[in-house]
């Protein structure tokens, strides 16, 4: 098998790469930067610049599925000027990618899957969202995640099944979030922010990868959530990494407007409240490795928390 990656070289894209080859599965892989391109048998790069509309079909030769990753990040200051970005980076990756398809009449494609983000949900501490919900959040992020999809629905216009995956609070020790968040713990200044009752759901940088070979190795369609079993508040969560570096929480939860003058608009990322069910994916048979937030930390960290520790470790990852 030879899968085509955007997005190869972020955190998430780096752990699937890593888990292709660990499986003997071959990688072609986009990069808007020439010097990033690498020549193998079992990990090919091709140019694209998606902001033009550029991209070598030759990147679709023998592939028999495309995973989307591509698209600026969103930990950036949400600037006017940034947000078109956000936005036009993931729609101009999704139309590239389409005219590819269809100027190069690959024959050999079997599934597309494309990111998506959890934040298409409203913003609720009751609500338990599953992907048969409707509503879209009324935030920046909702709608992206909104336009995102609709842009990805056009792939249906090809014979292979197209799905997309709701991404949560990736946690990994490399990158996202988790790095940003274990730094004022360490240093005696972490607290929850706002109430500390706002869901975050989360999930393992692995597992989320293998969601995504899951879903292109048994030719899924439709929308399936990527985040583990059990969400917890942000509280719970602050405590758990406190726990993890043996550090005391001193400090009070911080309030709302002191971080919305810290990030601006940005600040919506830390209080929006997503409640979200694994269950669609379970019932595929999908397992997940870490099903809790304590043998998720302990993994990455190295740690015991709460009597828990990982069973699975992942050590080796591929670098280009």
């Amino acid at each position: 098998m030879r899968i085509l990656i955007t997005g190869a070289t972020g955190l998430v894209g780096r752990e699937i790469v890593k888990q292709c080859h660990e499986r003997n599965i071959a990688v072609n892989y986009l990069t808007t930067s020439k010097d990033k391109i690498v020549s193998k048998q079992e990990y090919q790069g091709f140019y694209w610049n998606p902001s033009t509309g550029q991209i070598d079909l030759n990147c679709f030769e023998g592939v028999h599925a495309i995973i989307n990753l591509a698209g600026a990040t969103i930990s950036n200051r949400w600037t006017p000027k940034y947000k078109k970005i956000i936005l036009s980076s993931r729609v101009h990756s999704l139309r590239t990618l389409y005219k590819g398809i269809k100027d190069s009449k690959s024959d050999t494609i079997e599934a597309f899957v494309t990111a998506s983000a959890v934040g298409i949900y409203p913003d609720s501490l009751s609500n338990y969202y599953t992907e048969e919900d409707q509503l879209v959040d009324d935030s920046f992020l909702g709608e992206v995640a909104s336009v995102w999809e609709k842009e990805a629905d056009k792939f249906r216009f090809f014979r292979f099944p197209v799905s997309k995956v709701r991404i949560g609070l990736v946690l990994s020790a490399k990158g996202g979030a988790l790095p940003q968040m274990t730094k004022p713990i360490k240093n005696y200044v972490g607290a929850a922010f706002g109430s500390g009752n706002q869901w975050q759901s989360w999930i393992h940088v692995s597992d989320l990868a293998r969601i995504f070979l899951f879903v292109v190795e048994n030719q899924l369609e439709g929308v399936f959530n990527g985040v583990a079993p059990n969400p917890v508040c942000n509280s719970k969560l602050v405590d758990k990494i406190a726990q993890v570096f043996k550090k005391p929480l001193l400090l009070p939860n911080i309030p709302r407007f002191v971080m919305n003058m810290v990030l601006g608009e940005m600040s919506y990322l830390l209080f929006a409240s997503q409640r979200v069910s694994s269950k669609k994916i379970e019932e595929e048979g999908f397992q997940f490795h870490f099903s809790n937030i304590c043998s998720a930390l302990s993994d990455i960290y190295g740690h015991e928390i709460d009597g828990k520790t990982s069973k699975i470790s992942y050590k080796n990852e591929y670098i280009s």
